[in-house]
């Protein structure tokens, strides 16, 4: 049951983040949201840039033959990459970008997030699912809470951060009670190991880095452009709505991407590895065609209950090109370049990373002047610069020989094109259009949780 568990708790965590999200945006003004939006994609962008090729060289390596020679790599890299982090977060206050307490929270922010990650992960490949589970979702728990009572507090930036600091301590202490010290037996890093990590975590991260630099530097032209006033609900609209994808995607590739890593090392070529990749990449193209019909269908009765009168009317105009394009740049983060990781062949992973990060925010900047200056203009040309990346990135897809069923997919993308044709109908129409939406999301959802329910004996790191 290891990997229905490990699903619950990814489910869970992305429903906390989006309650979360609409919460601040409820307590915080529209200037404060706008700059906490900021603050969250930069806090992230720092843990990447600073952790992240240390989680894919432990997701690689750990815990390998020599359990403790791998941990005492992986913690004392950790630890030299967050005193990094720290004084990256005092440059900042010294050249007056931000206040002492803005820069320095920050960059513990981006300590926290990326040392609880990268437990977390050495948590799932010791197949410890029970606490990596009850770990996860604590941690979803406990930032919520915090960032709200801070908010509630002091309804501004500081007040955000400081509940989000408070809970990442009490998420630390609690990990701490649970797990025990990672610290027990550690042994000077050995050269050899710690190459192979900076090697292959440095070039899986360096995509990674690159992806999202594509929301963050769309994020900072939207807001040059519109101003932190007018751009607070089309923000609230890309950090709402690409979550769900995010929680498809992880999620899946948690339980099944292991699985065809394993596949692929013992038998390429194979009809067994052509039939479970193309099973693969169906399910995660179905799951999130689904996701996006269902985030189209309950665009407006959502927001009228959850989203602020003051953000609505920018939300709902931006929410449908932010809907596509989410679905887009899933697509070109996860299942293009995935004959490449398979391969090793790293170019090609950076490659396409970059060329979204440059095609997207190429798009928005085009999209912004040929429309005369209008918001849609420039998120629709964000989303046909996702389908360059999409279009440049498909050779790629297509290099590995793979088998699927199209019904599924067909009825997914089906459901799509009635949500995204019925989008903004009238409270008459709706109803019909979203019982027609469900009826044809059904069966890829049934086959995905059959799927799931078949392997559920099989260990999500087998590989």
């Amino acid at each position: 049951m290891g990997q229905i568990a490990a699903l619950g708790a990814y489910v869970y965590q992305a429903a906390l983040a989006l309650g979360l999200l609409l919460l601040v945006s409820r307590i915080l003004p529209a200037q404060d949201f706008t700059h906490y939006s900021l603050f969250i994609t930069i806090s992230q962008f720092g843990s990447i840039a600073a952790f992240e090729w240390l989680r894919f060289s432990c997701s690689r390596f750990y815990p390998g033959t020599d359990e403790t020679a791998q941990r005492s790599v992986i913690l004392y890299s950790f630890m030299v990459c967050a005193v990094l982090c720290l004084l990256a977060g005092g440059g900042v206050f010294a050249s007056g970008a931000a206040s002492i307490g803005i820069a320095i929270g920050g960059a513990l922010v981006a300590v926290f997030q990326g040392g609880s990650e990268l437990h977390l992960t050495m948590l799932r490949f010791r197949q410890n699912f029970r606490l990596f589970s009850i770990l996860q979702a604590a941690r979803a728990s406990f930032l919520a809470v915090g960032t709200i009572c801070g908010a509630l507090l002091d309804p501004t930036l500081a007040g955000a951060v400081s509940g989000m600091l408070g809970a990442y301590l009490a998420y630390a202490a609690l990990a701490r009670l649970l797990a025990g010290s990672l610290a027990e037996g550690l042994q000077r890093p050995q050269r050899h190991l710690l190459a192979k990590h900076l090697t292959y975590g440095g070039v899986s991260a360096g995509a990674s880095v690159a992806g999202i630099l594509a929301p963050l530097g769309l994020k900072a032209f939207l807001t040059a452009v519109i101003g932190a006033h007018g751009a607070a609900g089309a923000l609230l609209a890309l950090d709402l709505l690409q979550r769900p994808f995010v929680m498809v995607v992880s999620a899946l590739q948690a339980i099944r991407y292991p699985e065809i890593v394993a596949t692929y090392d013992r038998e390429p070529g194979t009809a067994t590895f052509r039939g479970r990749l193309g099973e693969y990449y169906a399910q995660l193209a179905s799951c999130s065609l689904v996701t996006a019909a269902g985030i189209l269908c309950l665009l407006a009765p959502a927001a009228a209950w959850l989203v602020k009168a003051e953000l609505r009317e920018t939300f709902l105009l931006a929410s449908p090109a932010v809907t596509i394009l989410a679905l887009l740049r899933a697509w070109v983060q996860t299942l293009l370049p995935t004959p490449a990781h398979l391969k090793q062949r790293l170019r090609p992973i950076i490659g396409l990373a970059l060329a979204d990060a440059v095609l997207l925010n190429l798009g928005a900047v085009m999209g912004w002047y040929l429309s005369g200056g209008a918001l849609v203009g420039l998120l629709f040309g964000s989303v046909a610069g996702a389908a360059a990346s999409a279009i440049v990135g498909a050779p790629l897809f297509l290099s590995m020989p793979f088998r699927w069923h199209a019904l599924t997919l067909v009825s997914a993308l089906a459901a799509l094109v009635i949500a995204a044709l019925a989008n903004g109908s009238t409270p008459q129409t709706s109803l019909p259009i979203s019982l027609a939406v469900l009826l044809l999301c059904i069966p890829p959802a049934v086959a995905t949780l059959g799927s799931l329910l078949q392997r559920r004996g099989v260990s999500p790191e087998a590989s």
